[in-house]
This record gives structure tokens, C-alpha cells and sequence, in this order.
């Protein structure tokens, strides 16, 4: 057997950035992510949305700060994603 059958390819994961927008659970915080999509009739940009609650190992995410989440296999009913850094502290 060569070494690349034998090695199992991984999709690339989902990356988002986002503002922490709660952070009084344990282990857990909650990511909101912004986009902005354009309106298909009338071409205006609008602010889109999107809440994930993600997993903080550390514990050491606060409201406010800037982090970028990657996806990841289900931690809990609705968590499933995970902190990779913290871009920016809250000021």
C-alpha cells in the first residue's frame, strides 16, 4: 500500500471572524458574524447576521473581542464550532 491511500484527506474547515457578544458561560461563548449580502431587485447592500456558539478552552474570550472560529466535529446540541485566536481584544 502506498502512504497516500492510506492517509485519510480532511476538507478544509469553515473559518469565520466575528465579535464575542457573550462570554457567562463556562467554556463557551457566543460569536456574532456579520456579512453583507446584496439584495437581488434592488442591489442594496444589507447587514447579515449569523450567532454561533463556539468553544473557549482557555476561558479567555470577554464581550467585545474579535476571534476567528473554526468548524469542528459537535461539541454539544448547538456547538460546533471552536476558537483558533483572538484577533483583537475588546478596548
Amino acid at each position: 500500500m502506498s502512504t497516500e491511500s492510506t492517509t485519510i484527506e480532511r476538507k478544509m474547515r469553515k473559518e469565520r471572524v466575528g465579535t464575542v457578544t457573550s462570554s457567562s458561560m463556562n467554556k463557551s461563548i457566543t460569536v456574532t458574524v456579520e456579512r453583507k449580502e446584496k439584495h437581488a431587485k434592488y442591489g442594496k447592500f444589507l447587514k447579515k447576521t449569523s450567532k454561533f456558539m463556539v468553544h473557549d478552552e482557555a476561558d479567555t474570550c470577554n464581550v467585545g473581542d474579535t476571534v476567528r472560529i473554526m468548524e469542528t466535529r459537535p461539541l454539544s446540541k448547538r456547538k460546533c464550532w471552536r476558537v483558533v485566536e483572538v484577533v483583537e481584544r475588546a478596548k
